[in-house]
């Protein structure tokens, strides 16, 4: 691993921790704070000349600031020389706002990879992007990790063999078939209907009757979708209903919607640290990625495959 520098802004610095333990290298020296006005100042406190720099920041809440702290570290790594820059997102933020929904809005996932390619990032490393498609907005390459193979080992160690796997919308289908292909289970797909933000309707297609429900999503916002959709699958005969997640945004009312559900149990991965209110609810379990983006780091690092990692 010589020549591998790591760094973290103050998004998630307990993840950055568990990749350079996995790693076996020490967490880079690095100031992410703030001047008397409230402007981000960053200072790297070792030298970076010619190294292959990493940089570990998912643009959890608030997203704006940790993606301003993202922008102004990768410039500060460019300016101090380093040989390649590898911004870390394991969250990336506005990628629900990947096309043109309606007249006069911007494509702020677009605005986004364009802001990080502009700061001076050589290569993106990311996790189960909210839409795929965004590896296109990148002129740069991109590396799509999923989170399937932690989540995998999961619903085989806590479950048994009766389980449905089910997609809470349509754009969610391709990912619970994978899930359903490996596991030797069937599928069940939710047709959600909204009203701007608010689901008005959700109707059930598959058979669910009996078996442990067990509902895939890349996040988990405000977790009216999960919530719903554990009270259709509870009516259409399921003995039981879980969720795995990739990230836990838990924004607004969440963890209130989640109390008063129907829901057994949530897995969640720890791209986005849990918010104090979050980590006491029982039900919520967390599964680190730290293993999957340390060995991507290694494989990136060394010029291996990381389709190797791929489930």
């Amino acid at each position: 691993m010589d020549g591998l520098k790591i760094f973290s802004g103050n998004a998630n610095r307990p993840l950055a921790e568990k990749i350079c333990g996995h790693l076996g290298v020490p967490l880079g020296q690095a100031v992410v704070g703030q001047f008397s006005d409230g402007e981000l100042m960053v200072e790297f406190r070792e030298n970076v000349r010619g190294q292959d720099v990493y940089v570990l920041q998912p643009l959890s809440v608030p997203c704006n600031e940790h993606l301003m702290e993202l922008l102004l570290m990768v410039d500060a790594l460019k300016r101090a020389s380093a040989a390649c820059i590898t911004a870390v997102v394991p969250y990336y933020a506005y990628a629900r706002q990947d096309r043109k929904t309606a007249p006069r809005v911007p494509i702020s996932a677009k605005l986004v990879a364009d802001l990080i390619t502009a700061a001076g990032a050589n290569r993106l490393v990311t996790m189960d992007l909210h839409a795929g498609q965004i590896q296109g907005f990148f002129n740069i390459p991109v590396d799509h990790l999923f989170a399937a193979p932690v989540v995998l080992d999961y619903i085989r160690q806590r479950f048994g063999p009766d389980v449905v796997v089910v997609s809470p919308d349509a754009g969610g289908v391709e990912r619970a078939r994978a899930f359903a292909k490996r596991l030797h289970t069937s599928l069940a797909i939710i047709d959600k209907r909204r009203e701007g933000p608010a689901i008005k309707a959700m109707t059930l297609i598959g058979n669910v009757w009996g078996k442990e429900a067990i509902i895939l999503d890349d996040m988990i916002t405000t977790g009216s979708t999960v919530v719903m959709a554990a009270e259709l699958l509870i009516r259409h005969g399921a003995r039981g209903v879980h969720a795995c997640i990739t990230h836990p945004v838990m924004a607004r009312n969440a963890v209130s919607n989640l109390q008063g559900s129907l829901l057994q149990s949530l897995a969640v991965t720890d791209t986005i640290p849990l918010t104090p209110e979050a980590a006491t609810l029982e039900k919520v379990k967390v599964l680190s990625v730290a293993p999957l983006l340390g060995e991507a780091i290694r494989n990136i690092h060394n010029q291996d495959s990381v389709s190797s990692l791929f489930v």
